[in-house]
């Protein structure tokens, strides 16, 4: 994602939280603290707080308590704003899940005094956790923001629509749940489905062939080590899957795959119609374990390949 913004290393970030003054824009010191417009202050962790974990817990907790979300000011100076909003999602990455989400809400929740407020922090949550081409994307993070949007005050029901909508495609195929079951079309003409595959881990690769995007992933996972190794092994299965219907686009394309991946097409289209997958953005990668469990969800191919490696050394 293209951004002038700089993300501050999470230690640094709690060593300014020593400080009474310390800010997340990365200001000059000489500034006065009490300039709402140009400085964001972060809370003071207590100084018995001293393990990272907890001091990380408090800060997520209360990184925006000196911030008045009333103040529709904040709106006009994004160097401030926005960049405290990046720092705190690389924050949240270092607690909990559950009190990452819990945190996220209740400052979604703070903005209703000002429906401004309210679309501008929920725009920041869109583009830093939602856009597929942000880094810091994180479905599970930005689904109590949608929550909150749901349950918000200040919205209209029409304004609740596009928020519902990806509530609902959100939910399905989350970390820890069984993916959604699909029938493919092999070129042979040959059909088979993604329950079928017997493997210990299964990567569904839905991808539009010739996409720079696409081809970039073929090459990653047609370099891995740990990808051939357990392709060797049939202990992974990699399941190449077009949604479209240029199927003349695809046949072109074929021999740009492995011989040893399944590479199929949907030929119903039910994965798109019926919105199996959340296919906002292509390629879109997903690790299955034997009984098709979600272990990684729109996960780039580097994510996937150190999963692996990991999961190997265990």
């Amino acid at each position: 994602m293209k951004t002038n913004l700089n993300i501050l290393p999470v230690v640094c970030l709690l060593c300014l939280c020593a400080c009474k003054n310390g800010n997340a824009s990365g200001l000059n010191k000489t500034e006065v603290a009490q300039d709402t417009i140009k400085t964001f202050t972060l809370p003071t962790i207590p100084p018995m707080l001293t393990a990272p974990d907890l001091r990380a817990d408090f800060l997520v907790k209360h990184y925006w308590d000196n911030v008045n979300f009333a103040d529709t000011n904040y709106i006009h100076h994004p160097e401030v704003t926005e960049q405290a909003w990046a720092d705190y999602c690389d924050i949240l990455n270092h607690v909990p899940l559950e009190t990452a989400q819990q945190a996220i809400r209740k400052t979604i929740e703070r903005t209703n005094v000002d429906k401004k407020v309210f679309t501008y922090i929920t725009d920041l949550a869109d583009k830093y956790l939602y856009d597929p081409n942000s880094p810091m994307r994180n479905e599970e993070f930005y689904i109590p923001v949608l929550d909150a949007m749901l349950a918000s005050p200040v919205l209209e029901e029409i304004e609740k629509v596009r928020p519902k909508a990806r509530r609902e495609l959100a939910q399905k195929n989350r970390i820890g749940t069984k993916a959604l079951n699909f029938n493919y079309t092999l070129a042979s003409g040959a059909q088979g489905s993604l329950y079928q595959q017997k493997s210990d881990y299964t990567l569904l690769f839905i991808n539009n062939p010739g996409c720079h995007a696409c081809t970039e992933t073929i090459e990653a996972l047609k370099n891995a080590p740990i990808i051939n190794q357990l392709l060797s092994q049939k202990k992974l299965t990699i399941l190449s899957i077009y949604p479209d219907e240029e199927l003349d686009e695809w046949r072109k394309h074929l021999n740009e795959f492995p011989k040893e991946w399944i590479n199929g097409y949907d030929k119903t289209f039910a994965i798109k119609e019926q919105q199996l997958y959340d296919l906002k953005a292509v390629p879109t990668l997903y690790l299955l374990n034997k009984d098709k469990t979600v272990l990684l969800k729109d996960a780039p191919a580097q994510t996937i390949e150190e999963y692996l490696l990991m999961k190997g050394e265990q």
